[in-house]
């Protein structure tokens, strides 16, 4: 019967990933079915712990974040949570050897969105991205490379730029949610709510370059992995180009969206140059 909960575990995170993320859960459908199961493990887990701190808004967060990471120690030593989710992603770490340090970095993100709301200086930034997206995307590589420590190193920085985009992409068309509901503030010395054009320029420029160094990453990753994470590359890159053409002003009444059937183009015309470009 321990067989039954596992499933029932797997379920509960791939149905957390398609309710919270219709695009990821896109991408994720496209990864080969070996590893697919494994990402909405990653995914389920992380994205429960950023509810706590983000959505929990009048429950205990700081005790509830507390024993949700007492939960996940206790499984790893343990090999099994009553907790679906945490379950799920404990046999993920196990069987791809996902390293704890991943993990703690993490959470400790997750904890500064607990008391830190201004980022004043871009090590700060960087140190709350590393913790909260790169590390993500390092999960989820030792999941592309099958646990292979020597393809892990080689495609690690590129990973971690590609982390680094996404998140700085969603500080952009959160700002208003983040300023206005949260009061937090990630990007050092820029004031949300006088948002200048030169200062969104300087972000999309840098997020640009991001993109850039991970796209080198992306054409060497296995064939296993490698279309699901372009396209949600593509994805990420098409919401930027509508954030950089939307007014600096803007960005602070309305939260930028890729539509359904933008996102259904992007799908086929991600084939169309996956298989023409880096396939």
């Amino acid at each position: 019967m321990k067989e039954l909960f596992d499933t029932i575990s797997n379920d509960s995170a791939t149905l957390i990933t398609k309710k919270y993320s219709t695009s990821f859960s896109i991408a994720v459908g496209l990864l080969a079915p070996s590893i697919r199961q494994a990402i909405y493990n990653i995914y389920g887990f992380v994205r429960v712990a950023d509810e706590i701190v983000d959505s929990f808004e009048g429950y205990p967060q700081e005790e509830l974040l507390n024993r949700f990471e007492e939960e996940y120690t206790y499984a790893l030593k343990n090999g099994i949570s009553t907790n679906p989710v945490i379950h799920a992603f404990q046999k993920t770490v196990k069987e791809y050897n996902i390293d704890h340090a991943l993990v703690q970095a993490f959470l400790r993100s997750m904890r500064a969105d607990l008391s830190k709301q201004i980022y004043t200086n871009q090590q700060e930034m960087e140190d709350y991205i590393y913790g909260s997206a790169d590390v993500v995307g390092l999960m989820c590589l030792k999941v592309f490379v099958n646990g292979d420590t020597e393809e892990y190193e080689r495609l690690k920085k590129s990973a971690m730029s590609l982390g680094s985009a996404f998140q700085k992409v969603n500080f952009l068309r959160d700002l208003k949610q983040d300023y206005d509901h949260l009061n937090r503030t990630y990007f050092p010395n820029i004031d949300p709510a006088n948002l200048s054009t030169e200062d969104k320029n300087k972000i999309v420029k840098e997020i640009k370059e991001d993109f850039k160094a991970a796209y080198v990453g992306i054409q060497k990753l296995p064939k296993e992995a490698r279309f699901g994470v372009y396209v949600a590359y593509k994805y990420y890159v098409q919401l930027l180009k509508k954030v950089d053409k939307t007014p600096a002003e803007v960005l602070m009444e309305k939260r930028i969206r890729v539509s359904n059937s933008l996102k259904t183009y992007l799908l086929f015309e991600s084939y169309i140059s996956y298989n023409f470009k880096i396939a």
